[in-house]
């Protein structure tokens, strides 16, 4: 009987393995070849790694083919975990050779996900890049990647054109990992860079990388090579940028001042020919990783180094505004070409006085506008009323953005009775119209805005939309976009009131307020304004702006020297080089010199 019982467990038993070993090479079988494939790509994973290689960013090209911004070699120290996490010694040894705080490097392997390597620094010297090779067994998981690193070839010319590049901040990327951007992507941050970002950084490609169970490298399986960014041609030329650089460097230690900007026009296009904000700073030092002692001298330069004061700063337009009151009083029929007003030195209704006290007597339209008479206008002001002068500086483009493809523009504001309202919860007053109509008060201008005015008159009234790139091309040179000229608007004035401001603005340079430096040996003829706006901070604001040639223009400059005292004295020496640079005229001082 126990024999029989022993037997049947005994023949169960043995099913049951065979059912066991049955079920083992079926689920082996099907492991084998319905799966294999897929196993196969995993135990590859364990041994293969993807290592990206930064695509490098498109080039600038000054309008005539010349190089702006570039790329060169750099070495970036990243970390690679292929195999297990960077250890805290070697945490410890990066943080003090590289001089980068613990912390930041915690933040950034905390923020990684993926094979791409954690950049920690980039552009290190020779003398890094050769510890770390020649000590690698110290270093392990540290890897020296050669990237392409930005490279502005003139320094701080155009920076804030140009704008710069750094590594992606955690808001950036917040808003962007949705478009294919990464942590530690290098991106554009400001100016052109920043606009034309993704068409500028180009796809990255990398290695198929084997490495061994430590996780060294073994063999390259594959490469993808990266593909390099879209390139672009500006409409700057370089000689009159470098010009009006160098011009306001020196006008500014001449003077002791400390802060001016200047935009170069072509009134037929609206290109940029050339923009400076000064001061300026090296965009070269965000583009390999800015310390924290360049980072300190810039943010703390009481005069904004970063603001493009070209297009975001903000000033009463002072004389320069006596053209567009003086369009404003013939085209509504307030005063006529002839009509000659008397200047006693002060107006008649309410006791404001022209600049110095000076007193011209009997003068007519042009006389006032050459000589920059402020009672003159005080008086247009009075026929006008503050609405027709709100109405025709709105007309000019003021109190809005031109649209320049560049960030952070500011629209200025045109003086009205709303902005009082709101603002100052007051009625307005006559004097403040007073104000307005010789560009005081509450009217605010950038730089670009009074340019594009200057355009207009010297084009005969059109209003084109400024811009800074002529073509997007491939690295291979084909045209991906071409960029015409945009008009934007056209002045309801007649073309007879037109010429009459021309005449005017011609005898300013001839017989008027700029007529020391634009006269008799001035070999083009040059339409100009000066002006002087007082500034509440300090020292008067210097203006100038100008356009020639005068019978067929094609240049129109405008020039503000930040406490700078009369525009005559401080901007006209500016825009004079400019102009001479802009036309082939060789100055005898310079000429001298060299």
């Amino acid at each position: 009987m126990v024999t029989k019982d022993f037997k049947g467990r005994l023949k169960i038993l043995s099913i049951t393995v065979m059912v066991v070993i049955f079920v083992l090479i079926a689920r082996l079988g099907f492991l084998q070849v319905y799966d294999g494939e897929y196993y196969a790509g995993l135990a590859d994973g364990n041994r293969i790694r993807l290592i990206p290689a930064m695509a490098p960013r498109g080039i600038f090209y000054d309008r005539n083919g010349t190089l702006l911004v570039s790329n060169r070699p750099g070495f970036t120290v990243s970390l690679l975990p292929l195999t297990a996490p960077i250890s805290e010694d070697v945490i410890d040894r990066l943080s003090t050779l590289l001089k980068v705080d613990k912390v930041e490097i915690h933040k950034k392997i905390d923020q990684h996900s993926g094979f791409d390597p954690i950049r920690i620094k980039t552009d290190i010297g020779p003398e890094v890049l050769t510890i770390i090779e020649e000590q690698k067994e110290a270093y392990p998981g540290v890897v020296i990647e050669v990237q392409p690193i930005r490279n502005y070839i003139n320094m701080d010319m155009a920076a804030h054109v140009f704008g710069y590049v750094s590594e992606i901040s955690d808001d950036e990327l917040a808003k962007r990992k949705g478009e294919g951007y990464r942590s530690g992507d290098i991106i554009g941050k400001f100016g052109l860079e920043k606009v034309y970002d993704k068409e500028l950084r180009g796809t990255d490609g990398g290695e198929q990388v084997e490495v061994d169970v430590t996780g060294k490298p073994v063999q390259i399986l594959g490469r993808k090579e990266p593909i390099p960014g879209a390139n672009l041609t500006l409409t700057i030329d370089e000689k009159i940028q470098k010009v009006a650089e160098k011009a306001i460097d020196e006008q500014l230690l001449k003077i002791h001042a400390k802060a001016a900007a200047a935009v170069v026009l072509n009134p037929k296009t609206g290109e940029v020919l050339a923009m400076v904000s000064r001061p300026a700073f090296n965009p070269n030092l965000f583009a390999r990783g800015i310390s924290n002692k360049d980072w300190k001298m810039i943010n703390d330069n009481p005069n904004f180094p970063l603001d493009n004061k070209a297009i975001t700063g903000e000033y009463p337009p002072g004389s320069p505004f006596k053209i567009i009151t003086g369009i404003a009083a013939l085209s509504e029929g307030k005063v006529g070409p002839d009509e000659m007003i008397f200047d006693s030195g002060r107006h008649w209704i309410i006791p404001k006085v022209n600049s110095e006290g000076e007193a011209l007597g009997w003068i007519s339209f042009k006389m006032a506008l050459a000589h920059s008479d402020n009672v003159y206008f005080y008086e247009m002001g009075n026929r006008l009323g503050i609405d027709k002068l709100e109405k025709y500086g709105r007309m000019f483009g003021l109190g809005a953005r031109t649209g320049i493809n560049l960030p952070y523009e500011s629209d200025g504001l045109v003086a009205n009775r709303a902005y009082k309202r709101k603002v100052f919860d007051d009625d307005w007053y006559l004097s403040e119209t007073f104000d307005a109509a010789i560009g005081q008060g509450f009217n605010l201008v950038t730089p670009l805005q009074i340019a594009v005015v200057m355009s207009e008159i010297a084009n005969g009234g059109i209003r084109y939309k400024p811009y800074l790139v002529k073509q997007i091309t491939d690295p291979n040179g084909q045209v991906l976009k071409d960029f015409k000229p945009e008009e934007l608007g056209r002045l309801d004035v007649s073309p007879d009131i037109i010429a009459l401001v021309q005449d005017g603005l011609r005898e300013v340079t001839t017989v008027g307020t700029a007529a020391s430096s634009f006269g008799k040996d001035f070999p083009v003829k040059i339409a100009g304004k000066t002006g002087t706006a007082e500034n509440s901070q300090g020292k008067d604001h210097g203006w100038f702006i100008a356009y020639g040639p005068f019978d067929d223009p094609n240049i129109v400059v405008a020039v503000l020297v930040e406490q700078g005292g009369f525009g005559s004295q401080s901007a006209v020496p500016i825009g004079k080089k400019i102009l001479e640079a802009a036309f082939g005229i060789v100055n005898p001082e310079d000429a001298a010199q060299k």
